[in-house]
């Protein structure tokens, strides 16, 4: 098949780019060029230009091409996806669209499913992503539908996790325990937020990128939270997993488990400082972790052995190019504190 990329060349897209490929497939790959591409002309075909119509030469490379399949992973602004989804709808017979599961108006109860309520804008012309991002997104999904219809399948990703996540929030914890070297003279205690049976939710970006690839292939239409199962993970099997590898690797670091008010006490921030971290004090979030997957596992989604992901994070860690890395989580520093407080 033909298959055209919005975004692509950084995390989840770079691993469906691979996946496809790997199966054959025809792929064109439109980004602004800035990130570069790690494959070759021969692989891939690449296509310059910027989501946003009013900025360069905007969308016009994709004025004369045709897919079967669009897969659109860098829609964020509404009035941008309504652009390329309009100028698509002709061109390509099937449309994917990476949401998120962020769009939920409420996540406070946990087994939210897709019918959950999504947030609205309480100002329609808006493009603050960082304050909107969940609104945002929802109204991204709006403009697809609207120029796809039953031809648009839509994906409403947790936290996506695995090799070259930029984000560090995986990351951190695989590099407190297998590579703790790598943020700085860290102790041989890490701190981790208790309680050990606090759910954790989030999906290898492999198992995501073949799932879409799949579904875009059998032009899979409405909407999918697409995550591990709730409650088949929490931090406590998390740690253990950690834990395990560290001693199989020879690395003497082990978990000392902190309440949340101890944490909150020494400031710490949830989710940035200690990723996967969302206290109890938090209510409008609880259910953030427990989101329903079960629609997108009745069509074929498949979650790797947790040991998998932790395993092939760190090999990718240990390699990867730290200049930009690890500027928003716990500091040593600030460990160590919560250590001798404790």
């Amino acid at each position: 098949m033909k298959l055209l990329v919005l975004g692509g060349t950084r995390f989840l897209g770079r691993h469906f780019v691979d996946a496809a490929v790997r199966s054959g497939h025809e792929v064109t790959v439109f980004t602004r060029g800035v990130t570069p591409s790690p494959w070759t002309s021969h692989e891939v075909t690449h296509l310059a230009g910027d989501r946003d119509p009013r900025k360069g030469a905007g969308l016009a490379a994709l004025d004369g091409g045709r897919w079967d399949a669009a897969i659109d992973l860098s829609g964020y602004v509404p009035r941008c996806v309504e652009a390329s989804a309009k100028l698509l709808e002709p061109k390509v017979a099937h449309y994917t669209f990476v949401s998120s599961m962020s769009v939920y108006a409420d996540s406070s109860r946990p087994d939210l499913d897709e019918a959950t309520p999504v947030a609205t804008l309480a100002e329609p012309e808006t493009e603050d992503i960082m304050a909107r991002y969940g609104a945002l997104k929802a109204a991204c999904e709006g403009a697809v539908r609207a120029a796809f219809g039953e031809r648009a399948l839509v994906i409403r990703p947790g936290l996506i996790v695995g090799p070259h996540d930029p984000t560090d929030r995986f990351g951190y914890w695989v590099a407190r325990f297998l590579l703790p070297e790598h943020l700085g003279d860290r102790a041989d205690e890490a701190v981790v937020p208790a309680p050990p049976r606090s759910p954790i939710q989030f999906i290898d970006a492999r198992d995501l990128a073949s799932w879409m690839l799949e579904a875009a292939l059998a032009r899979l239409d409405g909407t999918f939270n697409a995550s591990s199962p709730p409650r088949m993970w929490t931090m406590g099997i998390l740690v253990d997993v950690l834990a395990a590898q560290a001693l199989a690797a020879g690395k003497r670091v082990a978990p000392r488990w902190i309440d949340e008010a101890k944490l909150a006490e020494h400031g710490v921030t949830p989710w940035t400082e200690l990723p996967l971290w969302i206290p109890a004090t938090d209510p409008e979030s609880g259910g953030f972790m427990e989101f329903s997957s079960a629609r997108a596992m009745g069509q074929g989604l498949r979650v790797r052995a947790l040991s998998e992901t932790v395993e092939d994070t760190a090999a990718w860690l240990a390699t990867r190019d730290e200049a930009k890395a690890w500027k928003s989580v716990l500091s040593a520093a600030k460990e160590r504190a919560i250590l001798a407080a404790a």
